[in-house]
């Protein structure tokens, strides 16, 4: 077997052999594997998983559309599930405590981002939950679509009593990454929110923003979508495939929250923003989004991009999800599922989140 090291770079952890489910080469299928798992380390905890969200990184890692994807895959970010183990120096955690792991597995911890809780930029290079290096960098991650994970207890994170655990596994990605800029560009009661898509991350800053107290409105290429946004607890809805639908609404709002991820016109988004408003960018377009300046000078208005959050802020982020009882709306399905989920997915027939029953992968 392989060693592999923990914290104390003179105990070597073993590993185990573990049924997954992942990607051989770029767009192939997702097929069981069998994958390692280092062995519990002293400050480890080894968690069951019960539940994994897909998010559309995994989709983009496998199909390998950034160009960075280490096969063989196991992709997955958005766990829960029960600790059955933990190393003789782990004291966070106990048997059967139900934890979540989410984007970031390790960082050095010793830099200026990870001091500030911003583990996400660690200077020294983060270790992402899948398809990322070790700290040391010499193995690679294996995500969540398996039947057990291995961390760092400092990585881990409490699922609050009472909350779904597949219904609260997107927030792991999909409920950090909404609620990280809603916090800090000041989401408030009175705030005028507009949301930009209803689809996995657009429904959660929905649930969110409407908790913050906020007028939240739905900015959506699909009519259909009308009725779920003000289930969800929108304020107001504009079909923007509408020839002038959005020329009411001009200098209007103080927050934008753009979750798409195609190639869209930013420069329409800014003119509804109020001066002094600001449009925050959490998806990734796949090509450059021209921005006229001129736009942005006239009114002191304010574009910013987000990333996720860290350990801290994704804890907050599920203590107040669990405290309002935010979760996402999903789909559970099998393992044997996925594909066809990637497929539903790229037609946008998802409402709004997939998750894998992960429990019946060792059956």
């Amino acid at each position: 077997m392989t060693g592999f090291f923990d914290s104390d770079p003179i105990r070597p952890v073993m590993t185990k052999k573990v049924p997954a489910y992942g990607a051989a080469a770029a767009k192939a299928p997702l097929l069981p594997m069998t994958i390692d798992r280092r062995g519990v380390g002293a400050h480890d905890i080894e968690v069951e998983i019960l539940d994994c969200g897909i998010c559309h990184s995994d989709m983009h890692k496998v199909n390998n559309d950034w160009g960075n994807t280490h096969f063989p895959i196991v992709p997955g970010h958005e766990i829960i599930g029960r600790v059955v183990a933990r190393g003789d120096q782990a004291s966070r955690f106990r048997e059967g405590d139900l934890v979540g792991v989410g984007c970031i597995a390790d960082s050095c911890r010793g830099c200026s981002e990870c001091r500030a809780g911003r583990e996400m930029f660690c200077e020294k290079g983060v270790t992402f939950s899948f398809d990322s290096l070790e700290q040391g960098g010499k193995t690679w991650t294996y995500g969540g679509y398996s039947t057990t994970y291995v961390i760092d207890e400092q990585y881990a994170l409490n699922i609050p009593t009472g909350l779904d655990p597949a219904k609260a596994a997107p927030l792991l990605c999909g409920g950090i990454t909404t609620y990280s800029p809603l916090r800090q560009f000041g989401c408030q009661p009175g705030t005028r929110l507009a949301v930009v898509g209803l689809g996995g991350l657009g429904h959660l800053a929905v649930k969110l923003g409407v908790s913050m107290g906020a007028d939240v409105t739905v900015l959506s290429t699909s009519m259909g979508k009308e009725e779920d946004a003000a289930r969800l607890g929108a304020n107001h809805f504009i079909p923007t495939k509408e020839v002038g639908a959005l020329d009411p609404h001009q200098g209007e709002f103080d927050l934008i929250l753009d979750t798409v991820s195609g190639p869209h016109d930013v420069d329409k988004l800014t003119s509804l923003l109020h001066s002094f408003g600001t449009l925050v960018l959490v998806g990734l377009p796949p090509v450059a989004t021209p921005l006229d300046v001129t736009g942005l000078v006239h009114g002191n208005k304010r574009v910013a991009g987000s990333n996720i959050g860290g350990i801290r802020e994704t804890q907050e982020m599920l203590d107040y999800c669990g405290q309002k009882g935010i979760v996402a709306e999903v789909e559970v399905i099998a393992p044997a599922q996925i594909n066809d989920a990637y497929r539903r997915m790229q037609r946008g027939d998802v409402h709004y989140r997939f998750v894998v029953d992960m429990s019946t992968l060792a059956q």
